[in-house]
Parts: C-alpha cells; sequence; structure tokens
C-alpha cells in the first residue's frame, strides 16, 4: 500500500498492487449501475443467492449460542474452501455463507438482505475474525438505542472487549470492539485519524441511512475519508439500486468488495388488506372492492344532500370518522386476538394516536392468570432494575402493561421506552401500538404486524409510505422458530382504495438510495487544514452524488457539477466573510483561530464559535449556559407556539446570543446557502431553569408543554455541544469549569444516558 500524502488523506489514487485485479478496475467505464462482472455480483448486478439450499438449522439474529463452560468460543465448521459453515451453534444460510468466505478472502462486503433474515451475524463473524487476530473493530449504528442494544450484547460476550461512543455516554473508548453512532466515527476520522489506523473492519449497520435527507452525507464522508487500510462491512435492507452503490464503494476504497443480494425471508409474509365494511381481504381482490366501495359512494351521492355542510357540521363528521375509525380497527383487532395472532405490533404514525390507540383497547386483558403474575413480576424487577419508584406501576402505562398492552414512541422518557422494550421481549406484551422508531435495527419480531394508517408526514406534507419504509416496519413479522409464516394487515378507508398506492408497497421495487451528499462546515474546516482549500472539491468528486450523475447526458452532468462547486463556493465564501478563514503570509487560506474550536463541535459548531467569540458565554452562570446551549438545539415540533419567556429567566443573555446568530445567518444568506443556520428557540427555558434548580422529571411538564422524552433528549443534545466545547478550549479559562458545572446539573437522574445504560 503506498504511503503518498494523497492516499493518507483518502483522496488519492488506489495503490496498483492492492490486490483487486486489473481487469475489474478496468471495467469502470461500463457505467455507475455496477454492470460490471465482480466477485459476488453477475454481469447484471448483484448476485442473489436465494436458489441456494436452505439451512438445516434456524439462523436467529440476536441468539447467543449455548455455553459449555469449557471452551467459549464460538464453534465453526468449515466447507472444502475453509470458509466456516456453522458459527453459535447455527447453520449459516446460503447468503451468510457468501458474505463469510468474502470475509475470510479480505474483502469489503456489501450484503442487502431483508429484515430479520440474519445480516447481523454476518457482523458478528466479521468482529470474533478481527478478535481472533488480535485486531480492532468499529460497529456502527443509525441510532443510539440500537448501538447500546449491541454494547449490551457484546459486553455479555466474556471474548470481547467491548466499549462504547454515542455522545450521550462514552465507555471504555480504548476497546478492541468499539460500537458507536456514524457521526462519531465520521468525527473520529476526521479530527484524529490516527484513532482509527489500527481498525481492521467497520460494520455500517442500515448502510441504506445514507438516502436520510438529513444525516446521509455522515454515512459517505465516513467511506470517503476513512484509511485505506480499513475494510468496511456494509449491511443494508433491500434496495434497488445495490449494483450502483457496489459499484462506487469499489471505486472510492482499496479492496476488492463482494455484493450480496438475498430477498428470501427465514419466515415468508402474508399481506393483507382491512375495511370495516369488508373484513380483511387478499391483494387479488383489490379490483372488485374498489368497485364495491366506489358504487356505495355513487348511491349516496345520488340519495345526499347538496346544501354546503357548515363548520360545525364538518367538524361533527370528522369526529365521528375518528370514532368509526377507531371502532372498525376494535373489529379488525377482535378478529387478530381471536385467531391467535398475538403479540401484534400496530405502527400508527402519530405519538398521540399511538396513546390513544393503547388506551381506547384497555378493556382488553390478553393475560392469563400466569402470564399475569410473570408479568407484575417482570414489571417489577425491570422498574427496580432502572431504580424507578414502585409508586410509577398506578401510572397509565404500566398499568396497560399488566394487561398485556403498551405504547412506545420518540416522546417518551427513554427509560420507559426500554421498559417496555424488555417487556416486549418476553412475549408478554401482545399488543404493542408504536411509531416506525421500533423498526429500526431493533430485533423485535412479532406474530403480526398491522398498520393504522399508510400515510405519514415527511416533513413537509401528509404522504404514502416508501415501499422501503413499508417492507421494514412489515418485516417485523413472523419469529423465527416460532411461526410459518408473517401476517401483515394494513387499515384502509376509501380514500386509500382511490389513492394509496398498495399494489407498489406489497410488491413493488424498494426505492433506490440516493446521494444526500452535503459537507457540513466541521468538515470542510477539518478538510482545509489537511488539504488545502484548492483540494477540497476532490472530497465531492469521490462523493455518490458525483458518481450516480455519471449516468446523465454531458450537459447534466456539468450543470451538476457546477451546482454543487457553486454550493462549496458558497460556504467558502461565507467562512471567509464571518471570519472563519483568513489569509497567511503567503497569502494561501487557513484557519482563523475561532474555526479551530468551531471543527471540534458538530451540528452547531458556527453558532458556538460565534458565541465564544462575541463574549456571549462570558459572566453567564451554570444554568445561564445551560439555558443557552438547550436553546440552541432545541426545536418545537408544534408550528406557530411562540409563548414568551419571563425576562427574569436569562433574558439579555438570550436576546445577545439571538442578535448574534441573526447577524451570522444574515452574512451566510448572501452566499445562497440552502440550508440556514439554525436560530435558537427558548420554549424550553422555564424547564431548564427549573431542572437546573433541582427540580424532579416529572414537574418539567408544569413548566411548558412538551412532552417528556423531547425535553430529554434535547437536554442530552446539548449536553454533547457542551461537552464538545469544553474539549476544544484551554482549560486556563473559567469558561471549561462553567461548563462542567452546566454538564454535572444538566445531565443527572433521567438525562444521565450513562446510568440508564449501566442499570439495564
Amino acid at each position: 500500500m503506498s504511503n503518498s500524502k494523497d492516499e493518507r488523506d483518502g483522496l488519492g489514487p488506489k495503490d496498483k498492487d492492492s490486490g483487486r485485479s486489473r481487469s475489474r478496475r478496468g471495467s469502470r467505464g461500463r457505467g455507475p449501475r455496477g454492470d460490471e462482472s465482480r466477485k459476488g455480483a453477475s454481469a447484471s448486478g448483484p448476485a442473489s443467492v436465494d436458489e441456494a439450499p436452505a439451512p438445516r438449522e434456524p439462523v436467529r439474529e440476536r441468539e447467543r449460542a449455548p455455553r459449555d463452560g469449557a471452551d467459549e468460543r464460538p464453534r465453526r465448521a468449515a466447507d472444502r474452501t475453509g470458509a466456516p459453515t456453522t458459527f453459535k451453534g447455527f447453520t449459516l444460510s446460503a447468503f451468510q455463507l457468501q458474505a463469510v468466505r468474502a470475509i475470510e478472502e479480505g474483502h469489503d462486503v456489501l450484503l442487502s438482505a431483508p429484515t430479520g433474515s440474519g445480516k447481523t451475524l454476518v457482523a458478528e463473524y466479521a468482529i470474533h475474525k478481527s478478535v481472533e487476530r488480535g485486531k480492532r473493530c468499529i460497529y456502527t449504528a443509525p441510532i443510539k438505542a440500537l448501538s447500546n442494544q449491541k454494547y449490551r450484547d457484546f459486553r455479555d460476550d466474556p471474548d470481547i472487549d467491548v466499549g462504547l461512543m454515542t455522545g450521550d455516554v462514552t465507555i471504555h473508548p480504548g476497546a478492541q470492539v468499539l460500537i458507536m453512532t456514524t457521526e462519531i466515527l465520521r468525527n473520529s476520522m476526521l479530527e484524529n485519524p490516527d484513532s482509527v489506523k489500527d481498525v481492521e473492519y467497520v460494520i455500517f449497520d442500515e448502510v441504506h441511512y445514507m438516502d436520510d435527507p438529513e444525516r446521509g452525507t455522515v454515512w459517505e464522508e465516513s467511506l470517503i475519508f476513512a484509511p485505506p487500510s480499513i475494510r468496511f462491512i456494509c449491511l443494508s435492507a433491500t434496495i434497488d439500486n445495490l449494483g450502483q452503490l457496489g459499484a462506487w464503494i469499489e471505486e472510492i476504497r482499496t479492496h476488492e468488495l463482494t455484493i450480496i443480494s438475498s430477498t428470501k425471508r427465514p419466515v415468508p409474509l402474508k399481506h393483507r388488506f382491512y375495511l370495516p365494511d369488508v373484513g380483511i381481504f387478499d391483494e387479488h381482490k383489490l379490483p372488485r372492492v374498489r368497485k364495491q366501495v366506489k358504487d356505495a359512494a355513487g348511491r349516496s351521492e345520488r340519495g345526499g344532500s347538496r346544501r354546503r355542510a357548515t363548520f360545525a357540521e364538518r367538524m361533527k363528521r370528522r369526529d365521528d370518522a375518528r370514532r368509526n375509525e377507531t371502532r372498525g380497527f376494535a373489529v379488525l383487532l377482535d378478529e387478530l386476538i381471536a385467531d391467535k395472532n398475538t403479540p401484534i405490533l400496530v405502527f400508527s404514525f402519530s405519538r398521540k394516536d399511538c396513546e390513544r390507540l393503547a388506551l381506547v383497547n384497555k378493556h382488553r386483558r390478553l393475560l392469563d392468570r400466569e402470564e399475569s403474575e410473570r408479568m407484575e413480576q417482570l414489571l417489577r424487577a425491570t422498574m427496580a432494575g432502572f431504580e424507578l419508584d414502585e409508586k410509577q406501576m398506578i401510572g397509565e402505562l404500566f398499568q396497560l402493561c399488566l394487561r398485556g398492552i403498551a405504547y412506545h414512541h420518540a416522546g417518551m422518557l427513554p427509560v420507559y421506552k426500554e421498559v417496555v422494550e424488555r417487556l416486549f421481549t418476553s412475549g408478554l406484551l401482545k399488543l404493542l401500538f408504536t411509531t416506525e422508531t421500533f423498526a429500526v435495527g431493533i430485533n423485535m419480531p412479532a406474530r403480526t404486524v398491522a398498520f393504522y394508517g399508510l400515510r405519514k408526514f415527511d416533513g413537509e406534507t401528509f404522504d404514502y409510505l416508501r415501499t422501503r419504509d413499508y417492507l421494514q416496519m412489515a418485516g417485523r413479522a413472523g419469529r423465527q422458530g416460532i411461526d410459518s409464516e408473517g401476517l401483515v394487515v394494513s387499515r384502509l378507508d376509501e380514500k386509500d382504495l382511490v389513492e394509496a398506492p398498495l399494489e407498489r408497497l406489497v410488491r413493488g421495487k424498494p426505492e433506490p438510495v440516493e446521494s444526500r451528499f452535503r459537507l457540513s462546515y466541521s468538515a470542510i474546516l477539518h478538510l482545509i487544514e489537511g488539504l488545502g482549500r484548492e483540494r477540497l472539491f476532490e472530497a465531492w468528486q469521490k462523493s455518490f452524488n458525483q458518481f450516480q450523475h455519471r449516468e446523465g447526458g454531458r450537459k447534466a452532468r456539468e450543470r451538476n457539477a457546477h451546482i454543487q462547486k457553486r454550493f462549496l463556493e458558497g460556504l467558502l465564501g461565507f467562512l471567509h466573510e464571518a471570519g472563519f478563514l483568513e489569509e497567511d503570509d503567503e497569502g494561501r487560506e487557513v484557519l482563523a483561530p475561532k474555526a479551530r474550536v468551531a471543527r471540534q463541535v458538530y451540528g452547531f459548531e458556527l453558532q458556538t464559535a460565534e458565541w465564544l467569540w462575541r463574549g456571549v458565554l462570558e459572566e453567564v452562570d451554570a444554568a445561564g449556559l445551560a439555558v443557552l446551549f438547550v436553546g440552541l438545539v432545541f426545536e418545537d415540533r408544534r408550528r406557530f407556539n411562540e409563548e414568551r419567556i419571563p425576562q427574569r429567566m436569562y433574558g439579555g443573555v438570550r436576546r445577545h446570543a439571538e442578535q448574534i446568530i441573526g447577524k451570522l445567518a444574515k452574512r451566510e444568506s448572501q452566499f445562497s446557502v440552502p440550508v440556514a443556520l439554525k436560530q435558537p428557540d427558548w420554549g424550553l427555558t422555564p424547564a431548564v431553569v427549573a431542572w437546573m434548580r433541582g427540580a424532579p422529571f416529572d414537574e418539567l411538564q408544569d413548566e411548558v408543554d412538551i412532552p417528556a422524552g423531547d425535553m430529554c433528549r434535547c437536554f442530552r443534545m446539548a449536553l454533547q455541544v457542551m461537552r464538545q466545547l469544553r474539549s476544544a478550549l484551554d482549560s486556563s479559562y473559567d469558561l471549561p469549569d462553567r461548563l462542567s458545572e452546566a454538564i454535572e446539573a444538566l445531565g443527572r437522574d433521567e438525562v444521565d444516558a450513562r446510568r440508564q445504560l449501566e442499570l439495564g
């Protein structure tokens, strides 16, 4: 491997002797769709392994092999190539075997398979191989809950030295196996590349998150900037352009890549629809049901009044429709429960609806006497483990749990969500109403998945689900080794019959992953110092964005390159105008002093550095610092909800802070930057002040009408920014001490993520 500066930067040409055949590299000109032939891929794209013989034993994604107390290392039988055919006591499936062989050969791996099919076992195999060789390994997850779950899994393995870094929690960062969020990995690569130079494998769980509009760029940047020696295991849900994604990874990385695609589920799914006046019906009956409903609607229109309804009448109709929806769904649940199709995961894309539906169903008693006793014992034990007051047993949520019912969403305190997750894995929760977050990564399958609706808010409008999202949630149906098939039922209304893309959801191809490459300010500042401004555009030239646009004609490619270059030049122009970049004695653009602070703060780097440089943080006590940084990260989900915050609650400091960011944002707008700097939102200020004075968490909602989970998450985000700022400052200043005081006071009790993790 070359040791040139270009290769150390991760932006230079590849080593000609890297082990990849010259003919494979020579096929690059065949286009970005990944049509070239390569290991694990046919001429038309990634190889499908679904036709291979079925494994003799089921592969379970999270279960661990039984231990005999003498030899606790995973046992592996080998095939004729020397690769193992079993791992952790389970016979490997066809796609797992192919992935294991690729790992044995030192390849990168891009694996696409349905939810619950056993992708994680491939990652665990790579980790165990690295551990056996004395190498380090990093496992990244898109959400902190999944990171915490994997940390606990590996913590229980005596062969693995494991640590965790999520922003909320740092435990044993020098461990041989390190679990972290993808943002932490990207930040480590930019800030201190030497910290990952001895890593053999990086596992990207849920790599299709590259498609996320807000966070997707982090996955791209990590693949681009990782040292050439690192190998990647990329695990993905089923996507349409796997070959294209693989061709890009193969182009920018050093090692040979094996692409594996499997569409076969260990437990097949049965998709059904439900309409109150029709009942449960199959997909092939859709045309008949549509005609039946259309005819009925026509008769109703001919017999109805043409008078325009009053506002009160329209509101009554809406309320009646809501009640009818609830009653109709109750009939569906009656049928599913009677047919012994529990546990049931009900996906609803409204937090309020999750709670409302759970409470509407509280009359159900889904546990027999023996199960009820086990549930009460388990609930008491789990609450004691998390040091929750037993008086909370009489609360709404836990009373529902005692009936085998619960709800789960991001507005709940993290510890309550974790209690619900523990109860669900026990099999004693028979009916769980949840938002889509329950489908991401955390392996908690059910017998049945029911969709209360198929439309969700995408940040701008309400629209029908993407096929990929539907399949990810539907994939939670069917438990390996228990169910012969999983049942998926979607509740429809008459409008859905006409407008919903029902055939596409059930039978269509999942959407392709699209590049969301957009360098952050902190990434730009790191790259300028490492590469210089003149080479900064090379980062985009290695991006998936550039790769995908090769398919277009010459004019389209040139137009995209012009847009990207103009965007980058706008960012650079703004950074120079705002004093983050300056020229040295030789006329080269270099980082100004405040940029050296900004580059170590991720997400709110410019606002934080500007506050520091403009004196906003001077003479502010610990509570005032907490108010400022919670205001910086908080964004009220509700629209048009401005509440006046009393002047006595750091009104002067807040006004000064807001003016500083307002001026900075005005400068930014002059350079046509498409995503504006976030302005502070002071809506949580009364709760922050009360919390810093020692109030219990359950009293904070007396101060502000914000869900407890949202408050806790914002407090933790503010802690992360304050920790980053503290690390960037010279300890001779007094600000680090005040930040430490604020961090200690804000990060107590329910907000203390490390305490929750250790208790669990």
